[in-house]
């Protein structure tokens, strides 16, 4: 294209591929004439249309503390639960899970099928197996607490608290588990505690020593259960029962090669039945009336 000057502004001509032909000239364009409206200004172009979004997603149910995971688990605060599960439900369900296939058995994941729920689900209300444990060890000492009042003697309320810790250990032989591995310090559990150091608050004795009291009574009391389970697993694994172990340890005592025990008659050998609880009184009974000689002394 080619362009020449012209007094009243620049005139284009048009090439010969043009409709007007080369060189012929086209029409100025002059300014608009005055209409008394000034011109539109040139609107910006709309922006992109956003495409809609879906609504963001409700997080998960999430405990309202801080830092669920440290600390001691009986100073963090309870978590809002929800209404169709529960603490107390899941701890239940756990306990009747120990009692019937033993502590191994018990698990988050195999809580959450005995309830029917999510395994996630219980997250929202204990942080972690050991605390689900810890939990239910305190449930447990719930049952060992002597009904008040606690006897004045002191005798009597070492017998008390004595017979209540063996039969609850019978009743949930998991608990000797969770007993020897971690300490307790659940509300229970410490009144449990405390009402051993009630009984024998008012001997005369330096706290050591009555400390090393209940200590004793603990050990003969955990130590009788120990044996009275073994008893049990043994008759339950085997189907042997005191009749047939009575017979094969006569037997063998007929052999002559054991004659201390022999002296002891092979029927008293075995902590079975309804003899384990009589064996238990006499045993304790021993025990309290050799500390009441050692303090009187």
């Amino acid at each position: 294209m080619i362009s020449r000057t012209d007094p009243d502004g620049p005139v284009t001509t048009a090439g010969s591929g043009d409709p007007g032909g080369p060189h012929t000239p086209q029409r100025r364009l002059k300014p608009a004439a005055a209409t008394g409206f000034a011109p539109s200004p040139a609107r910006p172009a709309a922006p992109p249309t956003a495409l809609p979004t879906a609504p963001p997603t409700a997080p998960p149910h999430v405990e309202e503390c801080d830092s669920p995971m440290k600390g001691l688990l009986w100073t963090r605060p309870v978590a809002r639960q929800k209404p169709r599960l529960s603490r107390e439900a899941i701890v239940d369900a756990a306990i009747t899970l120990a009692d019937t296939e033993g502590l191994d058995a018990v698990s988050i994941r195999r809580v959450a099928a005995v309830l029917g729920v999510r395994p996630m689900s219980l997250y929202s209300h204990i942080a972690r197996k050991d605390d689900l444990l810890d939990l239910m060890s305190d449930r447990i000492a719930a049952e060992i607490l002597v009904p008040d009042p606690l006897p004045a003697d002191w005798r009597d309320a070492l017998r008390a608290i004595s017979h209540q810790t063996r039969a609850s250990c019978l009743r949930h032989p998991w608990m000797l588990t969770t007993f020897a591995g971690r300490p307790h310090y659940g509300p229970n559990a410490l009144r449990h505690a405390e009402q051993s150091a009630a009984a024998v608050a008012r001997l005369p004795v330096p706290p050591r020593r009555k400390i090393a009291i209940l200590r004793a009574v603990d050990t003969y009391t955990i130590g009788h259960v120990l044996a009275e389970l073994r008893a049990r697993d043994l008759h339950s694994r085997t189907d042997v029962d005191k009749v047939e172990l009575t017979t094969y340890l006569r037997g063998l005592i007929a052999t002559g090669d054991y004659p201390f025990l022999a002296q002891l008659g092979p029927g008293n050998m075995t902590i079975m039945g309804d003899d384990a609880q009589e064996d238990f009184a006499d045993g304790l009974e021993w025990l309290l009336v050799g500390i009441t000689a050692a303090i009187e002394s």
